[in-house]
């Protein structure tokens, strides 16, 4: 009988459009004890009713997406993070899906927060997290989505952040390219203020090199003339490589240790 109470509960919850909940609200809402709750839970995961994300934090499964093990992450991801109690926004590759780029998109869900979190595995899908102490002051924007909205990173925090978190577009190149075909949604103001939000004066140069590269001038400008009071260094392309007598651009004081490939 606790079973199907509880299972009444999670329908209640899922014909209003709510599709995560606390195990502490399921205790309370319920009505049954902690125990009882415990064995539902386990109950209705194994059938792949809900799946648990934290041990606090459950998501709703409807049934049109039983066989991928959960709903979309950004069904939930807003909730998820307010349970977590830490600002949050959708990065990197994922944000530049959002924005229209559609060039290497992620197998995973790129999310930044302002400390190390374990990744997630939801269902087939991992949510990916990324550390950055500006995570709370970064620009970002709200995107609507079929439960509510979730925080996404604008146009010009995500290419700052894609240079900065390269690794994690795959190569430099993938960077370039995807900064390419976000180029028509950037705002040179923006983009500027962007980048003295990090003050990294490195990757700042690496951006002003990408965006020259790809024929971006307009936008470069401003982030040049920043670059250059701050009188840069010249840095690696490519972090980690190093290569003899690599060409140095002196527009940004970038060594060139391997060219850029963009992909059209």
């Amino acid at each position: 009988m606790a079973a199907r109470t509880f299972e009444k509960w999670i329908d209640a919850l899922h014909s209003h459009g709510k599709y995560t909940f606390l195990r502490a609200e399921a205790s309370g809402g319920s009505g049954l004890s902690a125990e009882a709750v415990k064995k539902a839970l386990q109950r209705l995961a194994r059938r792949g009713r809900v799946v648990k994300v934290k041990d606090y934090f459950f998501v709703i499964v409807p049934l049109e997406y039983a066989s991928a093990g959960a709903p979309p992450v950004p069904w939930f991801i807003h909730d998820l993070m307010a349970a977590m109690k830490l600002p949050y926004y959708v990065g990197l590759l994922s944000a530049a899906g959002l924005h229209g780029a559609s060039h290497q998109q992620p197998q995973e869900f790129q999310v930044v927060t302002d400390r190390s979190v374990r990744h997630l595995a939801v269902g087939r899908t991992r949510i990916r997290f990324f550390a950055s102490k500006y995570a709370g002051k970064a620009t970002v924007e709200d995107v609507k989505t079929p439960t509510g909205s979730m925080r996404v990173s604008t146009p010009e925090t995500t290419t700052v952040d894609l240079v900065r978190f390269a690794k994690a577009a795959g190569n430099l190149d993938n960077v370039a390219t995807v900064i390419a075909e976000l180029l028509p949604s950037l705002d040179p103001r923006k983009l500027l203020r962007a980048v003295r939000l990090l003050d990294d004066l490195p990757n700042a140069q690496r951006l002003g090199y990408i965006l020259d590269h790809t024929g971006a001038e307009k936008l470069s400008g401003p982030i040049h003339a920043w670059v250059k009071r701050q009188s840069p260094r010249a840095v690696l392309l490519r972090t980690g490589r190093l290569v003899p007598d690599a060409p140095e651009d002196r527009r940004w004081h970038v060594l060139v240790n391997q060219p850029l490939e963009v992909e059209a």
